[in-house]
């Protein structure tokens, strides 16, 4: 037993855990739990836990339905809204076979695949994103549309809100589980807020935003309101992004920077970017896995609809922030187009992924842009050689599902898998007759 397990195992007993959650996704990034007592934990450590692999979504197939959920004790934290006499820790886990082999199916896997390959090379890579969500009054009938709980918008204060309330429990909660937090404030849609997590390199930042969702709806739950993460709630409010802002070091300086350069990016930096808008259409379906992440990235108030990159530009895909003088290691690009509900361990192994692409082949960066690409004509577009993301879930899956880049990067079973589970919702979408096809055509056709 290593050192990190021999603390954990001490922390357990005197802090009086009396439940440990494993915790692990599956290929769309939901949550899968398990809870063991005490007396197992040695043995989790050792042999792992076996459990029902081709029952969690895309993790394995039936004939392979053994699988082993072992802890990684790196990441022990005590849950505290499980507090009380019997308390409640999580370790998140590596998904493996029976004979110890990371299972092909398990996205932590694919992150740490694709990280590896990134410390190769001598780069790490540091993310930090900004997740946006909403707070509704409790509904049980959802075919109505929701109710925000405050009318404010962007960076208001609004004296005893709900909302000011519900961000100050969660930094808190979060704070003492270990994870920072940079900001907190209300977003521009009624009911809207936004929490920024503190950079951290990209495996712990992906295990911080599956325990960011779940603070966030346990404390909703608890307050009888209804948190969301569902990229357009309300077709005339903003839709809820998640821009994440990224960083490759070398050793402990960053690569993205160097003086006196345009924005003082590096050619490295100039590369990575090249390298993510080269593959950003392909990586969409990824980044934006659902029928509604369309209706964001298409629906106007900041989203990102066109490939292109720009100076302290929010209209574009990808965002170099305005350079802070000495402060070099800061130095970073935003990429804008994913949304809260995307599984970051996929997405970030995708985006770290096309970027070391455009270092490896020497990828050369266009010209920035610095107008409205929402203002701009089609034609105007065109001409600047700026393109569209894919308009709908179905646009990005023939463009990912012709990508060799994405399947070599996920893995054939991942790729797969995610094509196959996401035709069949568009296809169940696109059959749907909806209340809009109901009011505007049932009383005259």
């Amino acid at each position: 037993m290593n050192k990190q397990q021999e603390f954990v195992m001490r922390t357990v007993e005197e802090r009086d855990v009396h439940f440990i959650r494993l915790w692990f996704t599956d290929v769309l990034g939901q949550l899968k739990s398990v809870a063991i007592a005490p007396a197992e934990l040695e043995s989790a450590f050792e042999e792992g836990l076996g459990f029902d692999g081709s029952a969690v979504e895309g993790l394995t197939r039936v004939s392979e339905d053994d699988m082993i959920a072992k802890p990684d004790p790196a990441t022990f934290q005590i849950l505290p809204w499980r507090g009380g006499p019997q308390g409640t820790a999580r370790m998140f886990c590596d998904v493996l076979t029976p004979e110890g082999s990371p299972s092909l199916g398990d996205p932590r896997y694919v992150l740490k695949r694709t990280l590896g390959k990134a410390k190769e090379k001598g780069f790490t890579f540091y993310t930090h994103p900004e997740i946006e969500f909403y707070l509704f009054e409790k509904q049980d009938d959802f075919s109505v549309p929701p109710t925000p709980i405050d009318q404010g918008s962007y960076f208001d204060h609004v004296p005893r809100s709900p909302g000011m309330d519900f961000r100050r429990a969660t930094v808190n909660l979060l704070e003492q589980m270990g994870i920072s937090v940079e900001y907190s404030h209300h977003e521009a849609g009624p009911g809207q807020n936004e929490i920024d997590l503190r950079y951290a390199d990209a495996l712990a930042t992906a295990d911080n935003i599956m325990t960011f969702r779940t603070v966030v709806k346990e404390i909703s739950l608890e307050r009888g309101i209804s948190a969301s993460f569902m990229p357009k709630p309300m077709t005339d409010q903003p839709g809820s992004g998640m821009h994440t802002h990224m960083s490759l070091f070398e050793g402990d300086e960053n690569a993205f920077y160097e003086a006196g350069q345009e924005f003082n990016m590096s050619q490295t930096a100039r590369q990575f970017a090249a390298g993510i808008l080269y593959h950003a259409a392909e990586i969409t379906a990824v980044c934006d896995q659902y029928v509604n992440s369309y209706k964001r990235l298409w629906g106007g108030a900041e989203a990102p609809s066109y490939i292109c990159w720009g100076h302290n530009n929010r209209s574009a895909l990808l965002r170099i922030p305005q350079y802070k003088p000495g402060k070099g290691n800061s130095s970073r690009m935003e990429y804008r187009a994913l949304d809260p509900v995307a599984n970051p361990y996929l997405a970030y192994s995708l985006l770290l992924a096309s970027g070391l692409d455009g270092i490896d082949k020497k990828m050369e960066l266009g010209d920035p842009t610095s107008d409205d690409v929402w203002e701009l004509t089609d034609a105007e577009r065109q001409a600047m050689g700026i393109q569209p993301l894919p308009d709908s879930l179905d646009t990005a899956l023939k463009v990912m599902e012709k990508s060799d880049f994405v399947a070599d990067v996920l893995g054939e079973h991942v790729f797969e898998y995610f094509l196959r589970n996401k035709r069949q919702e568009w296809n169940e979408y696109r059959l749907q007759v909806t209340p809009y096809e109901l009011k505007k055509y049932l009383p005259r056709l």
